[in-house]
């Protein structure tokens, strides 16, 4: 492997690193949603739009990973 497709896949673990760090962050906004459902109230985000978002993230780093 040259030099170039070691920055290459340097590139993309870091990619692949910053987008699970994405997931993380919103992970709280999953479960915030999930106690509000099992105690019957309405949720404090739009689980739909969050759903939609984190599903773009997973769908990235798929394409990143079968690199």
């Amino acid at each position: 492997m040259n030099v170039f497709e070691e920055l290459l896949v340097r590139s993309r673990k870091e990619q692949i690193r910053i987008l699970k760090h994405r997931l993380s962050d919103s992970d709280y906004k999953i479960i915030k949603c999930t106690e509000y459902s099992l105690a019957g109230k309405k949720a404090p985000y739009d689980i739909a739009q969050l759903h939609k978002e984190r599903q773009s993230v997973r769908d990235k780093i798929n394409v990143l990973e079968s690199m």
